[in-house]
């Protein structure tokens, strides 16, 4: 299992290619901004992995922020 927690970019191009090279059973993502989530599991999920589950987390009351994890299992 790989946990990333990469920051408000998202991870980059190599982080991401290193994941597929691993070849984790799992990857737990944990994001601070959907946007780039969305654009990083769409890689992942092109090359082999699928989303099982998906959490947000508010971690700060009373704001617009909110943590996403997400698990992803390679299929």
């Amino acid at each position: 299992m790989i946990v990333v927690d990469p920051p408000r970019k998202g991870c980059d191009s190599v982080c991401l290619d290193t994941i597929l090279k691993m070849a984790p059973k799992k990857v737990v993502y944990v994001s601070c901004d959907s946007s780039t989530l969305a654009r990083d599991i769409k890689y992942l999920c092109e090359n082999g992995y699928e989303v099982k589950r998906v959490r947000p987390v508010d971690m700060f009351p009373m704001s617009g922020h909110v943590e996403t994890v997400c698990r992803l299992d390679r299929k």
